[in-house]
Order: C-alpha cells, then sequence, then structure tokens
C-alpha cells in the first residue's frame, strides 16, 4: 500500500471560509503502466475519449504552472498555508507524472497529443512577465474550473460509466486531490491581495475567470476535435457529436454551468460548497498496483 502523508490544518485565520479540520493528503498512487488499456478506452466512444484525452494532454504543464505560482508566495504567507502549499505541490506533482504517462499511452495508440502540450505552452507564454497577483488568479480560474469537473466525476458515477477501470481509476484519484484542495489557491489569494479594495480584488479575479476559462475551454474543444479527425470522423460530425456529449447527455458542462459561474459573485470562496463527503468515496483497488518509478 503506497503511504499516505497527511498535512494537519492549524488555524483558519487566514484562510476564509475553508473548514478548520480540512486536511490535505498526499496520495502517491502510481497506476498500472503494463495495462492494455485500449485506444478507445472510455466505453469504446471516441467521443468521450477525445474530451478526457484533450484534457489530460493540458495537465502536466499546467499543473507546472500551478505549482511554479504557488510556490513564489510560500515564504509570504502564515505557516498554515504554507504547509498547504507543500502539499499542493506534492499532489500536483504526482498528478503530472501519472498523466504524462497517460499521455504516453495515448500516443502509443497513434495520437499525436504533442501539439495539445504545445497550445497550453502557448497559452501560459502570455503570464510570463505578469505580477504575480495576475497568475494566481489565472490560477484560481484553473483549479475553480478543476474542482467543478472533479465533484461532477466523484458525484455522478455515470460520467465513468464504461470506462477501461484503470483509466477510470486514474480520473478519480485526481479528482479527488482537486476537490480536497480546491480552496488553497483561493486563501492565498486573499492573503496576497489583503491591501487591495473589495473592488479591486472582485474586478481582477471575475475577468480573468471569464477570459482564461473560456480560453481553456475553447481550446480543449479544439483539441478534442483534432483527437476525432485523428480518429477518421469529419470535424463537422465531430462538433455535433462533441456538443451533444458535453451539452446534452450526459451533459456535464450543462449540469455544472451554474456551480462554475459561483466564482463570478463577490464573496465567493470555493468551500462555501462543501463537498467533503466525495473525498472519502475514493478508493483505488489498484492501490497496491504500484508502476515502475520514472
Amino acid at each position: 500500500m503506497n503511504k499516505h502523508t497527511t498535512i494537519a490544518p492549524e488555524s483558519a485565520a487566514e484562510t476564509g471560509v475553508t473548514p478548520d479540520d480540512h486536511e490535505l493528503t498526499i496520495r502517491n498512487e502510481r497506476f498500472d503502466r503494463t495495462a492494455l488499456v485500449p485506444r478507445h478506452w472510455h466505453s469504446g466512444d471516441p467521443v468521450a475519449t477525445a474530451w478526457y484525452n484533450s484534457v489530460s494532454a493540458s495537465l502536466p504543464r499546467g499543473e507546472a504552472f500551478f505549482i511554479d505560482t504557488l510556490r513564489e508566495f510560500r515564504d509570504q504567507v502564515p505557516p498554515k498555508l504554507a504547509g498547504e502549499i507543500k502539499a499542493f505541490c506534492a499532489q500536483e506533482i504526482n498528478h503530472t507524472r501519472e498523466h504524462v504517462a497517460f499521455n504516453r499511452l495515448v500516443s502509443d495508440h497513434g495520437y499525436n497529443v504533442e501539439s495539445i502540450d504545445q497550445g497550453i505552452q502557448v497559452m501560459l507564454a502570455l503570464t510570463e512577465g505578469r505580477p504575480i497577483e495576475f497568475n494566481l488568479a489565472i490560477t484560481i480560474a484553473l483549479e475553480h474550473f478543476a474542482a467543478i469537473i472533479s465533484r461532477h466525476l466523484l458525484a455522478y458515477p455515470e460520467y465513468l460509466e464504461g470506462a477501461d477501470p484503470v483509466a477510470a481509476e486514474i480520473w478519480r484519484w485526481h479528482a479527488t486531490e482537486e476537490v480536497e484542495h480546491k480552496g488553497l489557491t483561493y486563501d492565498v489569494w486573499l492573503h496576497a491581495t489583503k491591501d487591495w479594495s473589495d473592488w479591486k480584488r472582485w474586478r481582477v479575479k471575475t475577468l480573468l475567470a471569464i477570459l482564461i476559462t473560456r480560453k481553456y475551454f475553447k481550446n480543449r474543444v479544439r483539441d478534442a476535435l483534432g483527437l476525432l479527425e485523428q480518429d477518421g470522423i469529419p470535424r463537422w460530425k465531430g462538433r455535433l457529436k462533441l456538443a451533444w456529449f458535453l451539452w446534452g447527455k450526459p451533459g456535464m458542462m450543462r449540469r455544472m454551468f451554474v456551480e462554475w459561474a459561483a466564482i463570478l459573485k463577490p464573496g465567493f470562496h470555493p468551500w462555501q460548497h462543501d463537498d467533503r463527503a466525495l473525498i472519502a468515496k475514493w478508493q483505488s483497488p489498484y492501490a497496491d498496483a504500484v508502476m515502475p518509478a520514472e
């Protein structure tokens, strides 16, 4: 069994409405790289597979950006937040490692996903030279989007129903930790911008949430369509099928939109929606299937 490291909370003085007894747990899970995960690993459906593959291909570089951004604040925040940043970074490093392996598996099936990674690099290059608070606001937006998707993956098993068990477990494990650390970036933001007016904080956070989430989602759709084209599905047909998948049935985007929009409200905090019960739902049947270290 992999060892889990827990960072215990100290105080909620600088953490907004994050629950006092909340903990971040580092689950150093390694999934079976030798498993024969099929090309269309999600229910034999190229559309569902393309969507999740598009998201996975975007994660390693994006998570590196989150880590670099949060590390900028380690020496500026109270001890509790500094400890949580350390735990957050460890979680994200593990996510990156497993999604790199997963993306290699996707490539082995003949898909070109390198352009997706390059697209993320181009998007994040726009942040170079910006104030660190700007990059923190971008991280808030993307972490919020990830947390809402993760909540749905854990709360509604039908989203991963029929998926290859190894691949599905990677997503459930990742989703668990995204829900678990969903408030950290915002707590750091509240501390980093404590001298800002409420109006300035709301304006910057809200504007960047709209802009960066729209751009990220648009690019995920674009890249999923590119993967479908590699399966021989014409772009017009892929667009219709993907739109139905996202907004019709199962319709994750339709069902999560109102929850995502909460970030636009004054006084928003991720833990205003307390879904910690979902964290306990994750029990990996692959906990002992340790993959070789790389």
